[in-house]
């Protein structure tokens, strides 16, 4: 018996739930709301507060606790004022980050706001290997902290280039902020010792940030409680920290990792010694659902974004997906929707009665699934009525009203759960399924206030077939934070080959992890610690975590995992210990808690609906419940379910959205595993690939928005395959088994290291020709050509680009033609460089097609193939109405766009509003040219479809209808439908951006964005490197432009500064927004970017872009954006202007700088 009550508490956005336990083990659950100002200060406090006092007094002699303060301050933007010490030149990095938009179909792109407020560029510089480029200026550097701190700064982030491994400098400038009198410092070798500027430079951020908010809400709590109290807080990781060791950056996670530990606690007794434990985790609140996998440990890991941060420190795997019980149930006149936007607690489900929208919450409580007894009566204007079932019912007849009563209102409520199970299916799809788990064998641990309301569904559409659920499965985060051990995680970025000699940086790490725990007041004797490392390919950035053993040990389980999770493994490349990890742990010795439980019971057969203390779980027909002698309900399948669904092939608008999201969820899928699995930089990293679904006639069913430029373009590929070999054209046909590639801008393709991999899928035995087809687009390193890379800025015609790939044979019915492809690959005057690398990305695309192509068929099992070939029709004509409907809003519009070349491209909108249909007719566009500034007609098509996507706000489906209500008029021998031989590489790269800009200059909707992607290539015998570089994006009627952001038909990501001065032989000098050369105007076009690159070893350097001479324009009385520019700094100083397309032969010390161009303003100054 102890000596006082201990307590674990989860205070989260909405509500503090607590477990309490007397010191006779009685068992106290409470829940509060977490803001009451009226009633009380601190939710935790006064729950703390209540149940003592209810308990006849007694102090606290344990707190534990889990909190949202962190991470509702960085959603909100209400950390401490912070200021930004950086490397000098790098005062933009972490604002431009690696530059990738995270919507590619937004005009406005919105980028989250930094969390510093002011940047101090620090003189200084080291290089990759610690060699000193400027030495440390520590009186300009002690000038500009003064100023920050005297301006009431009192918290700073310390990020220099390299100091994650060189910590000299950064230590340096800490101790002056100390002198100062900074409160807060936080260092960025202390904080996350890994390679990487940006997210060990935002991870450091966000610790000064949220620190002292973290600080001051310890100090207030522990003011609260008893000098004697033992404090401590959940951690990201899902470990406790005492409360003076818990720091910002470990806090976001917080509340939600006390849940995954929570939920292995609770469900591990109803597993056999023996047996494996594997979970998938389904926590289901009120705006959004966590989904969870667990097989044996706790998945961490190192890198993860929130709130658009970059957090480099260990934190639970957890999937967020906006689907909860609050979640807004719509009709838009075609489609069912669900989420993402939610109601909220004000004003709440219709139920609230507060005048709230339909929700999921409403649908369940019309159909009987909820028990209004069960909830509190805290709703109405007085808080005291309860809920409304008749206000759910008013907002389900507004919708039976929209679909002319076409259904029931019981079919619309049961269709919107449907599609809200369908959205947290797809989630969990993501984290087990994606990733090569077997969801069938995994059990569903059901949690949350919302979640046994559709657990039985949601394991249904998995085939899963046990849920267990806690009999406090409403406060698990709160159960399994009183449950938690001790950690404490330090890890260092290590970077040398597999087998170098590890014991001094592994024994600095495991002595670190030890002091944090024994200063915790963990005893020495009883740390334990797990030593385990990251291994990668040489070349790669992808991770694997693996125990720290012997090489051979530690190689031959990567290669395992390797296989498992990507398919394949390359026996010759190297190995490299990327990063060492040492987790130390103090077992916390809590036992759970020991309920008062019903006496186990015959088991419930569904349906039946049970109502526990904190949840509502309905026992679905064909399943049954029976109590453990713990309190779980153990739910298992007593019936197989069904799979195949008997449904009709007209359009149904619930099924129309469910269909849409499993086109669009096996694209993705072909996604995750195409970047899985290949080798090159271009595709892993950069994520220049697409992957897409298409009917039996090539038409585009789904595209996963990866590459704009790709969208739309690979359907004439297919039809291309089609009309040479369908119906056995070529005297062989398509035959099962078969792959193909090609990469012919004359046919379908846009420029040679775009290969394109088709695959046929047959959905049945009888099947003469393919039912649908899978393909999957990559950008590939090297194709051959006069330039390293193949972007040659001098190409004249294709032949000089690389080798061209029409319609070759890839897999003959299942085996791969490789002796043929390298046959290919190394012919012609100038065959590609990297054979091999080539083939291994081909490869990857075929496992990518192969995913895609099962996905399709179990489709077909499940709902059969009428069924598929129907849906296919119906998201064709979705997508069709969507754009027939934008097009009644748009006017007559036209626009000529110069080239600095001299060419043009024109274009004439034409709106038929009687046929809601149109023409874009690019009649007058300059003839074909003796460059390679021709783009093939599949261009301009995904131009358009881009265009016309993005011109319509609401997320439709990307596909071959939204180019259905359009002609397109391109004349045949323009620059954009050239004839062979023409070069064409720039016309993908370069032309697409000018056909962009045009057609929505045309619209008046958006003026021209920086118009270029400022292909930038370099490259010797030993080392090639590719980037596109961001710019301003073009204003628009109801806002500014972006600074420094990839635009349009690119959103390729930068490699990191560290990373690409480790792997080359350059050194990035500058790279920072090129203030002021946005357009002007009533709204600003955004900035474009200044890079400065030195270069250590002999290298030739290519630049191919556009807008140099000819700036980006504004539209409707806005200036232009300045032009780009390029020119080289020879190591005596002299100046070398190059024009936009031009290559220069670079020496050690010469520097190549590039002025990228801003965006256009729209309308006149006011």
């Amino acid at each position: 018996m102890t000596s006082g009550w201990s307590f674990a508490i989860d205070r989260g956005g909405t509500f503090t739930d607590v477990i309490a336990r007397s010191p006779e083990n009685e068992v106290v659950v409470e829940k509060l709301l977490s803001e009451n100002p009226g009633q009380y200060a601190d939710a935790a406090l006064e729950a703390i507060r209540r149940i003592l006092t209810r308990g006849d007094g007694g102090t606290a002699a344990s707190v534990r606790m889990g909190t949202t303060v962190a991470t509702n301050a960085l959603l909100e933007r209400r950390g401490d004022r912070v200021a930004l010490a950086i490397t000098r030149g790098f005062g933009d990095a972490l604002r431009i980050g690696y530059q990738a938009r995270p919507d590619i179909f937004a005009r406005h792109i919105r980028l989250p706001d930094q969390a510093y407020e002011r940047v101090i560029e620090v003189d200084e510089r080291v290089g990759a290997e610690g060699d000193i480029v400027r030495p440390l200026d520590e009186e300009r550097t002690r000038a500009a902290l003064a100023e920050a701190r005297t301006s009431g700064i009192d918290a700073l982030a310390i990020v220099l280039l390299h100091g994650w491994r060189f910590t000299d400098h950064e230590e340096r400038v800490a101790r002056i902020a100390c002198e100062l009198g900074f409160g807060q410092i936080s260092v960025s070798h202390e904080v996350a010792p890994l390679i990487k500027l940006v997210g060990r430079g935002d991870t450091t951020v966000v610790d000064a940030y949220l620190s002292p908010v973290l600080g001051r809400y310890v100090s207030q709590i522990a003011a609260g409680l008893s000098a004697d109290t033992r404090l401590q807080f959940m951690q990201s990781n899902g470990g406790l920290a005492d409360a003076q060791a818990f720091r910002g950056k470990d806090a976001i996670l917080s509340g939600p990792a006390g849940g995954v530990v929570g939920m292995v606690a609770a469900t591990r007794p109803h597993f056999a010694d023996d047996e494996p434990v594997r979970l998938i985790g389904f926590d289901m609140g009120g705006t959004s659902t966590d989904v969870s996998h667990y097989s044996g440990r706790f998945e961490l890991t190192d890198e993860s974004v929130v709130a658009g941060v970059r957090i480099r420190a260990p934190m639970m795997q957890i999937h967020t997906v906006a689907a909860g019980g609050g979640s807004i149930c719509s009709f838009d006149g075609m489609r069912f929707r669900v989420g993402p936007g939610s109601a909220g607690s004000d004003p709440g489900p219709a139920c609230y009665r507060n005048g709230g929208p339909l929700t999921v919450t409403d649908c369940n409580l019309f159909l009987g699934r909820i028990d209004p007894q069960a909830f509190p009566a805290v709703f109405g204007p007085e808080g005291d009525q309860p809920l409304d079932a008749q206000a759910s019912r008013a907002r389900l007849r507004e919708v039976a009203e929209a679909l002319g009563d076409a259904k029931s209102l019981e079919e619309i409520a049961e269709g919107f759960l449907a599609v809200a199970v369908d959205n947290m299916t797809n989630a969990i799809r993501k984290i087990s399924v994606a990733r090569g788990h077997d969801v069938t064998r995994y059990t569903l641990a059901c949690f949350g206030g919302a979640g046994g309301q559709l657990a039985c569904r949601v394991a249904d559409a998995l085939g899963i077939e046990r849920i267990l659920i806690h009999p406090l499965a409403g406060v698990l985060s709160a159960y399994g934070i009183g449950l938690a051990d001790v950690k404490s995680i330090r890890e260092e970025s290590f970077l040398q080959p597999l087998g170098t000699d590890f014991s001094q940086p592994l024994a600095a790490l495991e002595g670190a992890a030890t002091a944090s725990l024994v200063a915790q007041g963990v005893p020495l004797e009883t740390v334990v610690l797990h030593r385990r490392s990251r291994l990668r390919y040489a070349g790669s950035d992808t991770t694997l975590e693996v125990a720290l053993r012997e090489p051979d040990e530690m190689r031959a389980e990567f290669e395992h995992l390797h296989q498992g999770r990507f398919g394949y493994v390359d026996k010759q490349a190297a190995v490299i210990l990327d990063a060492l990890i040492v987790e130390g742990v103090g077992d916390s010795a809590a036992e759970p808690p020991q309920l008062q439980v019903q006496e186990e019971a015959k088991p419930v057969s569904g349906p039946a609906i049970i109502t526990e203390q904190t949840s509502t779980i309905v026992v679905e027909p064909g399943w049954s419940a029976l109590r453990a002698s713990d309190g779980t309900l153990v739910l298992t399948r007593s019936v197989p379910a069904q799979r195949a669904q008997a449904l009709g092939t007209k359009a149904d608008p619930v099924m129309l959205e469910i269909f849409n999201n499993l086109f669009m969820a096996i694209a993705e899928e072909m996604g995750v595993a195409l970047q899985s699995t290949a080798t090159s930089v271009n595709i892993k990293e950069r994520l220049d690939f697409s992957c897409a679904l298409f009917d039996r006639d090539g038409a585009l069913i789904a595209n996963a928005p990866h590459i704009p430029v790709h969208l739309g373009s690979m359907g004439e590929s297919i039809r291309h395959i089609i009309d040479m070999r369908g119906s056995a054209r070529d005297g062989r046909g398509i035959l099962r088994g078969d792959a193909y590639a090609l990469n012919d801008p004359y046919r379908g393709g846009t420029h040679l290291p775009d290969v394109t991999v088709i695959m046929p899928v047959f959905y049945s035995d009888e099947d003469a020709e393919p039912s649908a087809f899978v393909a999957a687009r990559g950008h590939h390193a090297d194709i051959g050509g006069i330039a390293p890379g193949s972007m040659p800025p001098d190409s004249r015609t294709i032949d000089a680009e690389g080798v061209l790939i029409d319609n070759l044979l890839l897999v003959d019915e299942g085996h791969f033609q490789e002796r043929e492809v390298r046959t290919l690959l190394g012919s012609g005057s100038h065959p590609a460089r990297n054979v091999d690398r080539n083939i291994s990305d081909l490869r990857a695309q075929l496992a990518a097609c192969a995913r895609g192509a099962e996905g399709l068929i179990g489709a077909v099992r499940e709902h059969g193939s009428d069924v598929i070939d129907a849906y296919m029709r119906h998201v064709l004509a979705n997508a069709e109405e969507s754009v027939r409907r934008l097009l009644e809003t748009l006017d007559d519009g036209e626009f000529e766009y110069a080239l600095d070349n001299g060419a043009s491209v024109r274009v004439a909108i034409r709106i038929d509003r009687a046929k809601r249909s149109a023409v874009f007719d690019f009649t007058g566009t300059s003839e074909q040219l003796g460059d390679n500034f021709n783009a093939p007609f599949s261009i301009v098509r995904a131009a358009s479809l881009y265009v016309l996507r993005t011109l319509i706000d609401d997320p439709i489906p990307m596909n071959d209808g939204c180019l259905r209500p359009v002609e397109l008029v391109v004349p045949e021998g323009s620059m954009l439908s050239p004839r062979y031989p023409a070069a064409v590489v720039a016309g993908n790269v370069e032309t697409s951006q000018v056909v962009t800009d045009a057609l929505f200059a045309a619209t008046g909707r958006l003026a021209p964005s920086q118009g270029t992607m400022n292909n930038f290539t370099f490259g010797n015998g030993q080392h090639q490197y590719y980037e596109t570089i961001a710019g301003g994006s073009g204003a628009g009627p109801d806002h500014d432009g972006t600074d420094a952001v990839q635009t349009h038909m690119t959103n390729s990501r930068l490699t990191d500064p560290e990373i690409l001065e480790t792997r080359h032989p350059v050194r990035l000098d500058r790279f920072a927004i090129r203030r002021c050369s946005g357009g002007d105007g009533e709204h600003r076009g955004g900035d474009g970017v200044t890079r400065e690159l030195t270069f250590l070893e002999p290298m030739r350097a290519n630049i191919l872009a556009n807008r140099r001479r000819v700036p980006p324009r504004g539209i409707k009385g806005g200036g232009d954006g300045k032009a780009g520019r390029n020119w080289v700094e020879r190591v005596d100083g002299t100046i070398e202007e190059l024009s936009a397309t031009q290559s220069a032969e670079m020496q050690p010390g010469d520097r190549f700088v590039i002025e990228t161009p801003g965006g256009g303003g729209f309308g006149a100054t006011k």
